[in-house]
């Protein structure tokens, strides 16, 4: 075949593959597969010399650039009205009615329908506006003053959802949208950096305002698109038209737009937005509520700054910024010391912030936040955890140092460093250690000892000398009754509970123990296959890695805590008090015919129709392994919202992936 032929007929079939993967985010073939091909369009590219203006070789980024040259946009890109809360947000509503029932009082032979609404995400990234002619990419800017903003076309052409040719050829278009860096890449991404990025919308901006466009492709963007902004051939007569026509033409077209007939719909709306903002895998700063009739928005038109007939909800800020006062370090249950920041007090989130976690001295280092104290530093709070600090400000060493502690905080012992983190070895010694073991076995996914709290640990540690869990096996009524704040009732509730938990299930006993880099799966992979403790403590590393959630690492950490004499005696100890962790039940029947049967499958990311344990459930009901981890042993993995590093890996080593629960649902059912 004639090579610029195969080039073709190469460039049509990667561009298919990528519009699958990145906009429709479906692959079709394994990463594997696809470089094979995209291997040898770069081999004919160099044997021919001739690039194709859509290969997708063209996205990793050319020569360094000397400057952005100004772009007039076709059409103005218009900023948009905000509304901080429903009060406003109604007002905005009644002026759109009030405007629309005047227009139809004047014109009662073509009046307005009553308006219907389109509720859509409001991203937190750097607004594109991409110009088509002819069906090819020929310019991309930045918004700018919205009349004239910088071409970035070598930068966007980085993106791999942003089509770099379009079925629709009938003349020029503008279409606008959003660049954005999802945050598992960014986590990815900071992993690996030597100087890691401060936040997502920073480091998408960052990237698309970058003179060098291979540094916009090591960030790996991606970028949603909501509006066609000019057209010379086209028109729509609503909003859902133009979503149609942008996915029609390989745009990628964000899955959360809802429609409503009736105001109350959209309030409802934005509240279940707001909910699960937490739940996305991109900055949102709030909602954008429109108008989904385009005769009404030409009618009700614009005002000197914004269109009339769209407004922008805004939410509580995730991400803002304060001074980082101080830092304390604080002992974990393993030993770990983990740094805490206290910032000035700022409002984040609808809650006031004063303290931040700092995660470890690596992150420290990572983050140029060694002199940071007394600076200004960006910190964001999300899904009701604890704020992180993401960096400094500015990028000079400006303030006072962190000071980093060669002391156990709590018991004076000298610590080890190893890798990014510190640790206390005083584990029989040091109380928070202690206490931590205790609270953690008495956990609800442990032992789930009713009504135990860290301030039950305490007490019995300071008051009984309670200094394992095995002994709270021994604990009495008559010791218990003498405990400040603990009345009869409270007493026999907590002996009670302690009684319940000898018979829990064998994983949660495992659990329970905390062995190092084990969690809840690992521990049930245990007891499902080998149904009985003293199997598991006599296990050899090569026996723990021929399991599918166990490699070397995990091994090593099994077989190491079950030949402390420590851990075996404080084991002995429970056994000898009538702690009988329960063997799983035989495995019932399940079905070999299923699509599921015989293979290895991990569950990662957010379900929408069911928890992930309801989901394994019925996975291992119809024959299916289901581990915490990704490997080359795992078969399948099932993607929900969200999913991070587990589905990246799947993606690398060309496991099989489910992103559609409807479809994973469908073979549930099957």
């Amino acid at each position: 075949m004639d090579p610029l032929a195969t080039m073709e007929q190469l460039v049509a079939e990667l561009n298919k593959y990528n519009y699958h993967y990145y906009t429709l985010d479906k692959p079709l073939i394994s990463d594997k597969e696809y470089d094979s091909l995209y291997d040898q369009l770069v081999k004919l590219e160099k044997e021919t010399g001739v690039i194709l203006p859509d290969s997708p070789t063209q996205r990793v980024g050319g020569e360094l650039l000397k400057g952005f040259e100004p772009h007039r946009h076709l059409a103005p890109l218009w900023s948009l009205d905000k509304a901080q809360n429903v009060e406003q947000l109604q007002s905005w509503n009644n002026r759109v009615l009030k405007l629309v029932s005047d227009y139809n009082s004047k014109n009662p032979d073509h009046p307005l329908p009553h308006p219907s609404y389109a509720v859509e995400l409001k991203f937190d990234g750097l607004t594109l506006n991409l110009t088509y002619t002819d069906g090819k990419l020929v310019q991309a800017a930045t918004r700018g003053n919205g009349v004239v903003g910088e071409g970035i076309l070598a930068q966007v052409k980085t993106i791999k959802s942003v089509p770099l040719t379009i079925p629709y050829k009938d003349g020029t278009i503008e279409v606008q949208g959003e660049g954005i860096m999802n945050l598992s890449v960014l986590a990815a991404y900071n992993e690996k950096a030597a100087e890691p990025l401060k936040n997502a919308r920073n480091a998408a901006a960052g990237a698309l305002r970058n003179l060098n466009p291979k540094i916009t492709a090591e960030r790996k963007l991606s970028a949603y698109f909501y509006n066609v902004g000019y057209s010379d051939g086209i028109k729509f007569n609503n909003h859902r038209e133009m979503m149609e026509f942008l996915r029609e033409n390989h745009f990628k077209v964000n899955p959360f737009i809802s429609y409503f007939d009736q105001f109350e719909g959209v309030i409802d709306e934005l509240k279940k937005i707001e909910e699960r903002r937490s739940e996305l895998d991109y900055l949102i700063d709030g909602a954008v509520v429109k108008i989904v009739d385009m005769r009404t928005r030409d009618v009700l038109g614009y005002t000197d700054k914004f269109p009339r007939w769209a407004v922008a909800f805004k939410f509580e800020a995730e991400e803002t910024t304060t001074i980082l006062e101080s830092v304390t370090w604080e002992v974990g249950r393993t030993g770990k010391i983990t740094p805490v920041a206290r910032v000035t007090p700022v409002e984040l989130a609808g809650v006031t912030v004063q303290n931040c976690t700092l995660n470890n001295i690596g992150d420290i280092e990572r983050k140029n936040l060694k002199y940071a104290l007394g600076t200004s530093v960006f910190i964001r709070r999300s899904n009701e955890v604890i704020p992180e600090i993401l960096g400094k400000v500015t990028d000079e060493n400006d303030g006072e140092e962190i000071i980093y502690p060669k002391h156990c905080p709590a018991c004076g012992s000298e610590l080890e460093q190893r890798g990014a983190h510190l640790f206390c070895n005083n584990r029989l010694g040091c109380k928070p250690q202690i206490i931590g073991r205790i609270t953690h076995f008495a956990s609800r996914d442990a032992m789930d000892i009713e009504t135990f709290s860290v301030m039950t640990a305490e007490q019995l540690y300071d008051e009984l000398n309670v200094r394992e869990p095995a002994d709270l096996y021994t604990l009495q009524f008559e010791d218990l009754i003498k405990l400040e704040r603990f009345g009869e009732k409270k007493a026999t509730n907590l002996l009670e509970a302690i009684e319940k938990s000898k018979h829990r299930d064998l994983a949660s006993f495992l659990f329970a123990l905390g062995i190092p880099n084990t969690g809840k799966s690992t521990t049930k992979v245990l007891a499902d296959h080998f149904r009985s403790l003293d199997k598991i403590m006599s296990a050899s590393a090569e026996e723990l890695m021929e399991l599918p959630d166990i490699g070397g690492i995990v091994a090593d950490s099994i077989v190491s805590f079950f030949n402390d004499p420590v851990m075996q005696a404080g084991i002995q100890k429970m056994l000898s008090l009538g702690v009988e962790p329960k063997a799983p039940d035989k495995p019932q029947v399940v079905r070999e015919d299923s699509f599921f049967s015989g293979k290895t499958v991990v569950l990662t990311g957010t379900l929408h129709q069911m928890s992930r344990e309801e989901a394994a459930e019925k996975l291992e009901a119809l024959g299916a392994k289901v581990t915490g981890s990704v490997s080359k042993k795992t078969d399948l993995v099932i993607a929900g919202e969200k999913a991070g590093s587990k589905l990246a890996k799947a993606q690398a080593l060309g496991i099989q992936v489910i992103d559609d629960e409807d479809e994973f649902i469908r073979l549930l059912e099957s």
